[in-house]
């Protein structure tokens, strides 16, 4: 399985604390600026689908705006019940640009 950096966003879009959707590959991916760090995750809730771009986000934890459940952006993993994850993907920031790790099989 190989894996890629995929260019997704310029560093200046997405300012400290902010959310911003992208699709790469056919997938919805929320890109979230934290403590100077850009981090990938699922934008769906597994719970209900729900998009978590609206969601409320408060340090490391963004919490789904339909039913409450909240995820650790670092590691994708539900604060209620560790072993429900999100799909997170791994980000880095060269020459302004912020790149996504993808898998070539999702």
């Amino acid at each position: 399985m190989s894996m890629d950096f995929v260019p997704l966003i310029k560093e200046e879009e997405l300012a400290e604390g902010a959310v911003k959707t992208a699709t790469l590959m056919g997938r919805n991916i929320l890109l979230i600026k934290s403590g100077g760090k850009i981090y990938g995750i699922a934008n769906r809730c597994p719970h209900m689908g729900c998009l978590l771009a609206g969601g409320t986000l408060k340090g490391y934890i963004i919490t789904c705006p339909c039913h409450g459940w909240s995820f650790d952006i670092r590691n994708g993993q539900y604060q209620s019940n560790k072993a429900i994850l999100l799909a997170t993907y791994e980000c880095k920031v060269e020459n302004g640009q912020v790149y996504v790790k993808m898998f070539d099989d999702f």
